[in-house]
C-alpha cells in the first residue's frame, strides 16, 4: 500500500475506525475484564470488528492493543504474554481486511504514574513501550498510534520507544484534553500548544486528540492544534460524554449528528478523522460519506 503519509501530503483526508471497547462490550466483554485477553481467546471477534469498520469505510483499522504494554498487562498477570497478545491482534485484523486498509497499532497509557508522583521509573516505562512496539513492527503494521495520553512525559517515552525501533514508521500521537475556563488542558496540566510542540519534537508525524470530548469540543481542540503545529492533525472524538446506565456507559451523539459536525473538522484542515468511545460502524459510515462528498 502507498505510505499513509504520502497520501496525506497529497491532500487526502482519511477516515479512521471507531471505538474498540464499545464494540467489545457489545460482543460480550464484561466490566473489569482485560480487553486484550480477547486476542488470546476469541480472535474471531477481532476479525468481525475490523471487518465491520472496514465495510463502514474506514481507511485505518486500529488493533486491540490499547493496553498491550507489559506494564499495563501486568495488572491482569498477562505481561509474560505481551508479544503474543500484540501479534495475535495484528494478525486477526490483517486477516480481516488484508491490504485493503491500513493497520495501526493502538498504544495507550501504561496505567502507571512516573516518579516522583508515582512508583515507576522512566526507563521502566520506556522499556515497556519498546517491548510492545517491537512486537508490532515485527508484524509489519502500517502505522502506530500513541493515544489517550494525559502525561506528556509518558507520551514522549512512548514516541521515543517507537523511534528506537523504527525511524520511518508513520506515527500519530494524540492526547486527551479537558475544557477549563482557561482553555483545554490534560489532567496533568498540558496545553494543546505544549503538546503539539513536544510531540513533534520527539518524532511524531501526526498530532491531535482523542477521547474525553464530544465532537463540538474536538472542533475547538483541532483549531488549537492547527494554530500550534505544522504537522498533519488527527481527531477521534467520543460520541459525546457517557451517561452510566447500570455498568454500561451510553453515549448520546448519533452518527448523523457527528457527521454533520464533521464538516467543520474538514474546513479546519484535519487530515484523519475517526471516532473514540461510543462510536460504532454506523458513526464511521456517516463520517465517511461526509468526507467523500467534501473531497
Amino acid at each position: 500500500m502507498e505510505n499513509i503519509l504520502d497520501r496525506i501530503k497529497a491532500g487526502e483526508v482519511l477516515v479512521s475506525d471507531g471505538a474498540m471497547g464499545t464494540m467489545l462490550f457489545q460482543k460480550g466483554l464484561q466490566v473489569g475484564e482485560c480487553p486484550e485477553k480477547v486476542n488470546l481467546e476469541k480472535s474471531d471477534i477481532l476479525e468481525e470488528i475490523a471487518q465491520s469498520y472496514y465495510r463502514a469505510g474506514a481507511d485505518i483499522i486500529h488493533t486491540n492493543t490499547f493496553g498491550g504494554s507489559p506494564l499495563k498487562l501486568a495488572m491482569y498477570n498477562l505481561d509474560n504474554r505481551t508479544e503474543e497478545i500484540n501479534i495475535r491482534a495484528i494478525r486477526a485484523a490483517r486477516h480481516a481486511v488484508g491490504e485493503n486498509a491500513y493497520l495501526s497499532l493502538s498504544c495507550g497509557p501504561s496505567g502507571k504514574i512516573l516518579k516522583p508522583y508515582g512508583d515507576t521509573e522512566p526507563e521502566e516505562m520506556y522499556e515497556s513501550f519498546r517491548r510492545q512496539i517491537k512486537a508490532a513492527v515485527s508484524e509489519s503494521v502500517d502505522m502506530i498510534t500513541v493515544e489517550t495520553m494525559t502525561d506528556l512525559t509518558e507520551a514522549r517515552l512512548a514516541i521515543k520507544a517507537v523511534r528506537s525501533v523504527s525511524d520511518s514508521i508513520p506515527l500519530a500521537a494524540t492526547m486527551t484534553f479537558d475544557a477549563t475556563p482557561d482553555g483545554y488542558f490534560t489532567i496533568m496540566g498540558v496545553s494543546v500548544q505544549q503538546a503539539a510542540g513536544e510531540l513533534a519534537e520527539e518524532g511524531a508525524d501526526l498530532v491531535g486528540s482523542n477521547c474525553g470530548n464530544g465532537i463540538k469540543n474536538m472542533i475547538e481542540i483541532a483549531s488549537e492544534f492547527k494554530k500550534s503545529s505544522h504537522l498533519p492533525i488527527i481527531i477521534q472524538s467520543n460520541a459525546g460524554l457517557p451517561e452510566m446506565k447500570g455498568d454500561i456507559p451510553v453515549y448520546s451523539e448519533t452518527p448523523e449528528y457527528m457527521a454533520g459536525e464533521c464538516r467543520k473538522l474538514l474546513d479546519l484542515g484535519v487530515n484523519i478523522i475517526g471516532g473514540c468511545c461510543g462510536t460504532t460502524p454506523a458513526h464511521i459510515s456517516a463520517i465517511k460519506k461526509v468526507v467523500e462528498a467534501y473531497q
